[in-house]
C-alpha cells in the first residue's frame, strides 16, 4: 500500500477543426474525481498537454484537485474504475480526443501506467468522439 503523491495526465486532441472544445473535463481516479484544467486554451485542436495533480501540480484550484489531500493510495487504483468524463458546454459541444495517458508516482520504483488502447496512435479510427450524444466517459486500463 503506498500513498499517490503526483499524477500525470496526458491528453491530446485531435487536429480536426471541430475537435476542440470549452467544455469541462475530469479524470476519475482511486475515488475520486479530479478537474482537469489549466490557464491555456488546453483543448484546443491539436493540442497535447501533460497535467500534473499532487506534487509540482500545474491544473487550476491545485489545492483542491491534490491526490494527497485526503491522500488517494495506489491500492484503490484496482477498487474504482480510472476514466476520463466530459461534460459538454452544451448539447452540441464534441471533444475529439485521440490519445489519452495516465501516470501514477512517476519517477518512482512502481509508477503506474494507464491508457486506452483505442485511442493510441494517429489513425482516424483510433480517436473517439465525446459529447451529448456519443458518450462522456472513456475508461482507461494499465498497461
Amino acid at each position: 500500500m503506498a500513498g499517490i503523491s503526483k499524477v500525470e495526465l496526458m491528453l491530446k486532441t485531435a487536429k480536426e477543426s471541430d475537435a476542440g472544445t470549452d467544455g469541462w473535463v475530469y479524470l476519475g481516479i482511486a475515488g475520486r474525481e479530479l478537474h482537469v484544467d489549466t490557464t491555456d486554451n488546453d483543448f484546443e485542436p491539436g493540442a497535447e498537454f501533460t497535467y500534473v495533480f499532487g506534487q509540482d501540480a500545474n491544473v487550476l484550484d491545485a489545492e483542491r484537485n491534490d491526490p494527497t489531500a485526503p491522500r488517494l493510495n495506489t491500492d484503490d487504483l484496482d477498487r474504482f474504475p480510472l476514466y476520463i468524463r466530459f461534460e459538454p458546454k452544451n448539447g452540441s459541444d464534441n471533444w475529439g480526443l485521440d490519445e489519452a495517458t495516465v501516470l501514477v508516482n512517476p519517477g518512482t520504483d512502481l509508477p503506474h501506467r494507464y491508457s486506452n488502447p483505442a485511442v493510441i496512435g494517429a489513425a482516424d479510427h483510433r480517436k473517439i468522439w465525446l459529447g451529448q450524444k456519443t458518450g462522456k466517459m472513456l475508461h482507461l486500463r494499465r498497461y
